[in-house]
């Protein structure tokens, strides 16, 4: 047989093979869950839409998620620990702090002593939830939030702790959470993306690197990925037309682009053109809704305001955060903000402040913005790092240094808006910020949570990859019930 013949049979039956192991599956749950909830079974599925969603009824439309990167201090930020200050310079006990959970960065010193917050703690709102002098803006809306003190990971260093929250697993290939929601769930606005992603710098000190993967589509088809808006000069490459090219030229070329695609899918039955082809009418409705959504001058002075001096300028955390409270207004599903510059090794005292004023008064007015608007309530905000760092000093500890190590057995996290209780504390940790001794949350109960507020059932949401159905939990997770609004 001739090679480009043979070639051409083969991919077209691995195609075919691919597609239908994925179209007939679907086809059948489909139908299941039709019958189900009792729907018509010749009522078809909006276009990106999974057909395992879940029965639950969902509180929240959307999710916007903060990513702290880096691991912020607990007990620097809401972990108040009083009774360290008597124990400053103290060696924390082995019985406390096993010597196998620390990083090669401190296993080798020979001293361990116990470095106290020197920031002082005050209770705020109704609630009375302890917060830092370092987040004074978010004292003022901490009745919107729950704050979780006991979570906890197993991954002890930067990259595959924040894989694993970002995607549910230290091993890089998953699928983002993003790209589990939108293949879930699909778009409400079909001329922006469902999931976007958006970076910004510590003023303080460099981060550490982003891949691309977190907010990657991995195994699912390629449409479901997160599409970057970057932090400087035009957000998405390529989005206005080069000189000399109008819109009806444009328009000519994709349309040009697009029969050459169809020809070749229609021969080889690829999902990837598809999926090719999908990206390319996106791109083109993009270049018509993004340079309006992008330009935040037009908020009133008020809300420029509220958000801080650097809510214009591009690639800022401030401006990040309005821009993903006008994204959420647009119905984009999944808006995910990772800001850099939490990995405070060397000197806590000076990098947590400068971290929580880069991010303290964005965060809490977007909370209140979107109160304002009405929107919180459907909008599941969520803010938190990869793991936390230690209650014992990397290196030399003295009255105005201490540093921090990474420290994955207990941190916080904290959660406002689409049906989460407000104004309220989770979980509890040990008397020195080591471990949790109450209401322990793992990654994938988080996630699992996350999922519940969109009306997902974690363990229903799955795709065949390899010859297995994975999810995003994976075979773990709990939601967490406690902290839902009923």
């Amino acid at each position: 047989m001739n090679p480009s013949e043979e070639f051409k049979r083969q991919h077209n039956r691995r195609a075919f093979l691919g597609g239908s192991a994925l179209g007939l599956g679907s086809i059948a749950a489909g139908s299941l869950l039709g019958s189900l909830l009792g729907a018509a079974e010749s009522t078809p599925l909006p276009a990106g839409v999974s057909s395992a969603v879940s029965t639950i009824a969902p509180k929240a439309k959307r999710v916007i998620y903060l990513f702290q990167s880096g691991g912020p201090s607990q007990m620097d930020l809401f972990d108040y620990k009083p009774d360290l200050a008597k124990r400053f310079g103290e060696e924390v006990p082995l019985s406390v702090y096993p010597a196998e959970r620390k990083t090669t960065m401190t296993s080798g010193q020979s001293s361990f002593p116990v470095a106290p917050s020197t920031f002082k703690f005050q209770q705020h709102g109704q609630s009375g939830i302890w917060l830092s002098e370092t987040l004074p803006h978010l004292s003022k809306v901490v009745d919107e939030i729950c704050v979780i003190k006991s979570m906890y990971t197993e991954a002890i260093n930067h990259d595959p702790a924040a894989t694993l929250f970002q995607t549910g697993s230290v091993i890089a290939g998953r699928p983002s959470m993003g790209a589990w929601v939108n293949y879930g769930l699909g778009t409400e606005n079909a001329n922006l993306p469902a999931f976007v992603a958006m970076t910004s710098n510590g003023s303080a000190k460099a981060g550490q690197p982003l891949y691309d993967r977190l907010w990657g589509a991995g195994f699912l088809p390629g449409r479901f990925q997160g599409v970057k808006f970057r932090g400087q000069g035009d957000p998405i490459l390529d989005l206005y037309n080069p000189a000399g090219v109008t819109q009806t030229q444009r328009r000519r070329m994709l349309d040009s682009i697009e029969k050459l695609n169809q020809d070749r899918a229609d021969h080889f039955n690829d999902p990837a053109i598809a999926t090719r082809i999908a990206q390319y009418e996106l791109a083109y409705r993009m270049q018509m809704s993004v340079p309006e959504l992008i330009d935040v001058n037009d908020e009133p002075q008020a809300v420029l305001d509220m958000y801080g001096p650097q809510a214009t300028q591009v690639g800022k955390y401030a401006y990040n955060c309005l821009l993903a409270r006008r994204l959420a207004e647009r119905g984009v599903r999944f808006i995910q903000l990772y800001h850099r510059g939490w990995d405070a090794h060397n000197n806590a005292q000076k990098q947590v402040p400068a971290q929580c004023r880069d991010t303290d008064q964005p965060t809490a007015a977007l909370l209140s913005d979107l109160k304002q608007r009405g929107m919180l309530d459907e909008t599941l905000v969520i803010w938190g790092g990869e793991f936390g760092r230690t209650v014992y000093c990397q290196g030399k500890l003295t009255d105005k240094i201490y540093g921090r190590d990474h420290h994955p057995n207990c941190f916080t996290y904290w959660m406002a808006g689409g049906g989460i209780r407000g104004g309220m504390t989770y979980g509890e940790t040990d008397e020195y910020s080591v471990n949790v001794v109450e209401k322990p949350v793992h990654v994938h109960d988080l996630q699992a949570t996350i999922l519940a507020q969109l009306g997902i059932d974690h363990e229903q949401l799955t795709y065949r990859y390899q010859g297995r159905y994975f999810r995003l939990t994976d075979v773990h997770g709990n939601v967490i019930n406690e902290i839902v609004r009923s």
